[in-house]
């Protein structure tokens, strides 16, 4: 199937998204139609291999009052960006134009103050009306053109308010103006309002331009991240370096990085070492230190070195591209809590409709004599400017999306607006033991020495033992001895015993490396103090290898998956919260035991099995427990998936990555805390944004339909109540970016 993205401008709310995704999806040649308010995209996917009938779509969403354009996505990174910016200056354009006539009408309406030799009365009404045209039919045209076409699709909205409220103001000016006759015979005083409809265009365009400048930095973590991409890159072929454009660079590449240069692409170091900032990915500033075959990542910062390196990923198959796409799409969701707004929205617009009805009738019925025709018709058009559902439109919308860029500042991806929602509600926390809680990889944790013996004289024969063998444990002690500069040497007759240990000879000294068991069956004898060692380190729940040198008992090494800095902490923050920390592990009783001691989690699941996984976590649930499962490895994919917050290690895998909500770009647990914060906080914002909207609403409709008259004589005017919706959008916006100042 083929897809295709268009930039939609015009789109203001959730509601507009929903008119353009009917308005796409009403075609035969269409499979579905994604609309994202958010971003100003619509994502179509047609039937065939080709997309037919896309000029006549882009002919209906246009009727339909919006502005498509067809979005390049091979484009560079900022197109997006610059169609908005023209966009944005559009609508500024307008708003000027807009002043600039609704102040020349004033001017017109209060002629006699101004000194200025008098005109007749249809000269003035005529001269407004003149003025006015271009108001409604260039600045408010697309109010007007989004109105007729909904009522064709027989569907309204906020702009059907608008237009009702200002063309009924410019019909009744219409007839004042050139058949006076007949409202002077039914005893209404001719006047006009052609003041009234154009302030109240150019004030909501006034609004929605404000509101679109703000709403500008609720998407600046999306611009952030696609200014972060290199534009160019240092190609090596056939032996000469060639300066290319990132789009043309292919996997298996040879790049070379100087110093200071962005990183053009994912890849790995074949020549030469560096440290690298990966402060964009990770959200640490420490730089990382970078030699061959190690993997470096595009748009991160090389800070010392030069380097050559091989592309192994491009375009959008790069991380910083996975990043900015999981951003976009969480942007784009709905979090659970929009439901009850978008359901108000749907029925909201009618009954404001109804209640204007009202408003007119009963004024038009208990006025005041010759002004009842007035009052009726300024508390209509009044009721159906204020009641605009715009900020309860883009109220949950807003704080995703400026919630969603926090969270990517920081390393923690939000894949979708539902896992931002129930995190704050999150009662107990899950955590995989491996590559969660643990590093993930063994490593030396103690060395000790058996009475007669020096680490000087043993080591290097254990180096030299271990360093042919395959095993997990052998290649860790290998690691650490190179890591403290142990002397090297060769062993002779090497030879590998299966499940017990290896032997070697290693200038001229027998040595052995294995379980306790295996010295035994070698006739070693067993040494008291270094069994007593032993039991202890297996107890905190790490694994003992023994070692004879010459026939006797000289050391013992023990090795354990460490725990991550963070994890300590990290827990304790949790329990402090009242939230329970969980950890669920493959391992025996023993070492999860003490591995959780360590951590100081209380509750533990041991010995459990990949499958068995995710029935824990409903185990969970089953007690009330609102649970997020932390796990980094393909075995997690179903705990994830069970769980109510899936948290995903950014350095595991993509399985893992696929089936989480949440996604920690560094793997530091520590990334939990903040997501809660950050989730507390965004529900927080939203619930802020939808109560002022709906209080707004709430107060304004009965204020604008006059029931504060009967006790102060005022009737709100339509220019105000244009004012109040337009400014009740934009506080909505402000709040939602009070996100972008929080702490984390």
């Amino acid at each position: 199937m083929k897809h295709v993205t268009l930039l939609v401008s015009g789109m203001g709310s959730d509601h507009c998204a929903g008119v353009v995704k009917r308005v796409i999806e009403s075609f035969e040649s269409v499979q579905e139609a994604q609309t994202s308010f958010a971003n100003r995209e619509a994502v179509i996917t047609f039937k065939g291999d080709e997309p037919s009938e896309l000029e006549v779509i882009l002919k209906g969403i246009k009727d339909a009052g919006y502005e498509p354009s067809i979005l390049d996505t091979e484009a560079p990174v900022d197109t997006h960006d610059e169609q908005e910016q023209r966009s944005l200056q559009l609508l500024k354009h307008k708003v000027t134009v807009g002043v600039v006539l609704s102040a020349a009408i004033l001017v017109l309406v209060h002629w006699n103050k101004f000194g200025i030799p008098e005109i007749s009365r249809v000269m003035n009404f005529v001269l407004q009306l003149l003025l006015t045209l271009p108001v409604l039919y260039w600045v408010g045209g697309r109010i007007y053109k989004g109105a007729w076409s909904k009522l064709l699709r027989k569907t309204v909205d906020m702009d059907t308010l608008i237009a009702l409220g200002t063309g009924a103001a410019f019909l009744y000016s219409l007839v004042a103006t050139f058949v006076p006759t007949i409202l002077s015979g039914s005893g209404i005083e001719p006047d006009v309002y052609y003041d009234t409809a154009a302030i109240i265009i150019t004030l909501i365009l006034l609004g929605k331009y404000l509101e679109e400048r703000a709403r500008k930095g609720t998407s600046e973590a999306i611009r952030k991240l696609l200014g972060l991409q290199a534009k160019t890159a240092h190609v090596i072929r056939n032996g000469t370096e060639i300066d290319t454009p990132i789009a043309d660079v292919q996997v298996g590449d040879i790049l070379l990085v100087r110093p200071g240069e962005k990183i053009p692409v994912d890849g790995e170091i074949i020549e030469g070492s560096s440290s690298v900032n990966e402060a964009m990915v990770t959200g640490e500033s420490i730089p990382v230190s970078k030699h061959e075959g190690d993997t470096v990542i595009g748009a991160t910062i090389n800070e010392t070195g030069s380097f050559k390196m091989k592309a192994t990923k491009v375009g959008a198959d790069t991380i910083l591209a996975h990043i900015i796409d999981v951003v976009k799409k969480a942007q784009a969701s709905k979090a659970p809590i929009q439901r009850m707004a978008d359901q108000v929205s749907a029925i909201f617009v009618p009954v404001v409709i109804v209640i204007a009805v009202l408003s007119f009738g009963m004024w038009l019925y208990f006025g005041d004599g010759l002004n009842a025709f007035t009052s009726a018709l300024v508390a209509a058009v009044s009721v159906l400017i204020i009641a605009c559902p715009c900020a309860l439109g883009i109220a949950t919308p807003t704080a995703v999306m400026v919630g969603t860029g926090k969270g990517a500042e920081h390393g923690i991806l939000i894949k979708d607006a539902a896992a931002l929602e129930n995190a704050h509600k999150v009662t107990a926390v899950v955590f995989d033991k491996t590559g969660t809680l643990t590093e993930g990889k063994p490593r030396v944790t103690d060395i000790i020495m058996a009475e007669g013996f020096t680490e000087i004289e043993v080591m290097p024969l254990v180096l030299a033992i271990e360093k042919p063998s395959e095993h997990p444990l052998a290649q860790a002690i290998v690691q650490d001895l190179k890591e403290k500069h142990v002397q090297e040497h060769d062993a002779k007759d090497f030879q590998a015993h299966r499940g017990k240990g290896v032997s070697a000879t290693v200038n001229g000294t027998s040595v052995l490396v294995g379980t306790q068991r295996f010295l035994s069956e070698q006739h070693v004898m067993r040494c008291t103090e270094l069994d007593e060692q032993a039991k202890k380190l297996e107890q905190n729940g790490k694994t003992v290898v023994f070692i004879a040198t010459g026939g006797k008992p000289s050391a013992i090494i023990a090795i354990a998956d460490t725990l991550k800095e963070s994890a300590i902490e990290t827990v304790k923050q949790l329990q402090n919260r009242g939230i329970e920390p969980v950890m669920i592990t493959g391992d025996n009783e023993e070492t999860a035991k003490a591995i959780a001691a360590q951590v100081g989690i209380k509750r533990f699941f041991a010995r459990v099995l990949p499958e068995e996984k995710a029935e824990k976590i409903k185990s969970l649930q089953s007690e009330g427990k609102i649970v997020a499962m932390a796990g980094d490895g393909i075995n997690d994919a179903p705990a994830l998936v069970q769980a109510d917050i899936g948290i995903a290690m950014g350095s595991g895998t993509d399985i893992a990555m696929e089936s989480a909500g949440m996604i920690l770009l560094k793997g530091d647990i520590s990334k939990i805390l903040q997501a809660l914060t950050l989730s507390r906080s965004t529900m927080r914002t939203i619930k802020q944004n939808l109560f002022w909207a709906f209080a707004y609403n709430i107060l304004g409709i009965p204020i604008a339909a006059g029931i504060l008259y009967p006790f102060t004589g005022i009737l709100l005017s339509p220019v105000i109540a244009s004012a109040a919706m337009s400014f009740s959008s934009l506080s909505v916006v402000l709040n939602s970016l009070r996100l972008k100042k929080l702490a984390l």
